[in-house]
């Protein structure tokens, strides 16, 4: 017989959290590995996989490694990869010629993975950042003192062409230069590649948090410090309003995808995205974020699994349709247990 109560409780929400079976049913958000994206970085040569310090458990790849990995991915039902390369020092220069030639490392790599597993979705990043000797994601001004928008846009839609030539379902302009996403539809347009899709990078923030991904690309090497500072072009961190308006630009302009980045700093901004707007959200958990949980779950501060886990469903609740997220390849073979 059950004990009677001395309170008189019509609503009792405990009810609907006693057991795992009852809170599965009433669960207001789910995880799935479909709203998985897979961030991956690309490097020449023949060797083994190589580990990045900053960001344990990734490693760049040589193209049939690559493809090695793209294939356990797909095996485990992530939908989509993206790729990143690593270039060669003597490669790189300021414009950032190496990204126009049409067997640079990134169109090699993504014949390649298209060939294997055409059904895998594969986006590229579209900015200049991987190939400049100053680390900057555009040409720079005669004066040296900023980003030259216009002919950077110039550049990144011959990028965007070669990319859709090479099979890539997505081109992704992450630079954040006006008007790049207007100016890549017309290229891919008139270039006949109209079924390849647009992921743009609305609200990117000149974050912090991307310091572990500039050491897998080089560009922290390039620019000679991790710190360098991108605020003439990335949002400031202080404004909301300024990404809706970033974001309205950018749909009316052709982006089939949006997408704020980082993700778990800025989950209001995701919210308010996902209020304002009917496409799809994505949302980056960039390299800073994934670096810290790791780096306090070695110390033992936090519970790995259940922050990385707990981290991601956040990012899903706040309105993100799909993550990018390094976590991609754990996350799916615990999601397939």
């Amino acid at each position: 017989m059950a004990k009677k109560s001395k309170l008189t409780l019509t609503h009792r929400p405990r009810r609907l959290r006693r057991q795992p079976t009852r809170r599965a049913l009433v669960a207001e958000t789910v995880l799935r590995v479909e709203n998985l994206i897979a961030p991956l970085f690309v490097v020449e040569g023949k060797g083994r996989p190589e580990p990045i310090a900053s960001m344990p458990g990734v490693n760049r790849f040589n193209v049939v490694d690559l493809v090695k990995e793209c294939a356990e991915l797909h095996a485990l039902g992530v939908p989509a990869v993206a790729l990143f390369p690593k270039l060669a020092a003597a490669l790189k220069d300021a414009t950032g010629t190496q990204a126009l030639n049409k067997n640079t490392l990134i169109l090699r790599a993504v014949r390649a993975v298209k060939k294997a597993l055409p059904t895998l979705t594969v986006i590229t990043d579209v900015a200049l950042d991987p190939y400049t000797n100053h680390g900057h994601d555009g040409v720079l001004t005669p004066a040296q003192d900023d980003v030259d928008n216009d002919r950077t846009v110039e550049i990144l839609c011959r990028m965007a062409v070669l990319q859709a030539a090479a099979g890539v379902d997505f081109v992704a302009p992450s630079d954040m230069m006006d008007g790049r996403v207007g100016a890549i539809r017309q290229a891919l347009d008139a270039a006949g590649y109209t079924s390849t899709g647009i992921l743009a990078y609305s609200a990117k923030y000149n974050s912090a948090y991307y310091g572990p991904f500039r050491d897998a690309v080089g560009s922290a090497k390039a620019a000679g410090t991790r710190l360098l500072s991108k605020a003439t072009y990335q949002m400031n961190p202080a404004n909301r309003r300024e990404a809706l308006s970033e974001v309205a630009l950018d749909e009316s302009e052709g982006a089939d995808i949006v997408m704020v980045k980082p993700a778990g700093p800025y989950l209001d901004i995701i919210r308010e995205v996902r209020n304002a707007s009917k496409k799809p959200i994505a949302a980056y958990q960039v390299s800073g974020e994934y670096a810290q949980i790791h780096a306090a779950a070695r110390l033992g501060w936090l519970d790995l699994v259940r922050c990385r886990d707990e981290s991601l469903l956040a990012i899903k609740r706040a309105g993100a349709d799909m993550i990018l997220t390094y976590f991609a390849k754990d996350v799916a073979k615990a999601l397939g247990k």
